[in-house]
């Protein structure tokens, strides 16, 4: 009996990570699903020097070593909420999803470096 509760309680725990792990998005399904969810976020995590220089429009910043608990929750909200992570060339988003999975966010969407956005970006503030 003991065994099957342990077994059980490891298959449940097995089950969260592999739900909790970013998924990679391309561009195009970026823009379709920050435009179908309106409460989706699009989160860069370069610096802030880098985010005031070139920009993809509605993006918020959270820089990528900034991410913990109480920043994740100030600034992305809700663990429910599909947020979309990008950076410069994608290690850092990589680093930031992959913080916000382990923190519990449940929709997150790794999309890589700002450069592969084809749509259009912002300059300045």
């Amino acid at each position: 009996m003991r065994r099957s509760i342990l077994l059980f309680i490891a298959l449940a725990s097995a089950a969260a990570a592999v739900q909790a792990q970013p998924k990679p998005i391309s561009p195009r399904a970026a823009r379709d699903l920050l435009s179908a969810d309106k409460n989706a976020l699009l989160l860069d995590v370069r610096t802030r020097e880098e985010f005031l220089e070139v920009r993809i429009p509605g993006s918020v910043l959270l820089p990528f070593d900034a991410i913990d608990a109480a920043s994740a929750a100030r600034v992305v909200g809700p663990k429910d909420r599909t947020v979309v992570v990008y950076c410069r060339t994608g290690r850092r988003s990589a680093v930031a999803a992959s913080t916000l999975a382990s923190l519990g966010y449940r929709n997150v969407h790794d999309m890589g470096g700002i450069g592969s956005w084809p749509f259009g970006t912002v300059r300045g503030e």
